[in-house]
């Protein structure tokens, strides 16, 4: 049985203090998502002092940061979550923010964790700098002849 076609996720909009995306809160942020995640700015979507798009890896996939008086606030527990295709580069992640943690006490990191459901693994870690909402980095490591497309019988 074929999957039908969905919409998929693109992007995640935050609404955050004004300093976030003004000139020194963008290039902290800049510095540690571009070091840790690979993501780079869109300048021709950033206005410094109203707005910050990263660009996650594809010109459809970005976090949108916008200023606002009553940014958002929110529990630790509260995260959108990212996923790697190999356990090795969760862990590579997970040491390049641990690595920019040492020059920077503002990272929080929740250390890893595995759980086994006999047809996955799935490994996964948290990760929180500046933004009011943590990341959650996962790998999801299936079982032989399992995968993200399998459909129960």
């Amino acid at each position: 049985m074929s999957r039908p076609e969905f919409p998929i996720f693109n992007h995640v909009a935050i609404s955050v203090e004004r300093s976030l995306v003004e000139p020194e809160g963008r290039a902290e942020l800049l510095d540690f998502y571009g070091e840790v995640f690979g993501w780079g700015e869109m300048p021709t979507l950033s206005i410094d002092g109203e707005r910050l798009v990263m660009r996650a890896h594809s010109n459809e996939q970005f976090i949108y940061l916008v200023a606002d008086e009553n940014p958002m606030r929110c529990p630790t527990t509260d995260h959108f979550g990212m996923s790697v295709r190999q356990p090795d580069e969760l862990y590579a992640t997970l040491e390049r923010a641990r690595k920019f943690k040492e020059r920077d006490s503002r990272v929080v990191i929740d250390e890893p964790m595995v759980e086994d459901f006999k047809v996955l693994k799935l490994h996964n870690f948290y990760v929180r700098y500046l933004l009011p909402l943590t990341i959650e980095l996962q790998c999801f490591d299936w079982a032989e002849g399992v995968g993200a497309d399998s459909f129960p019988a």
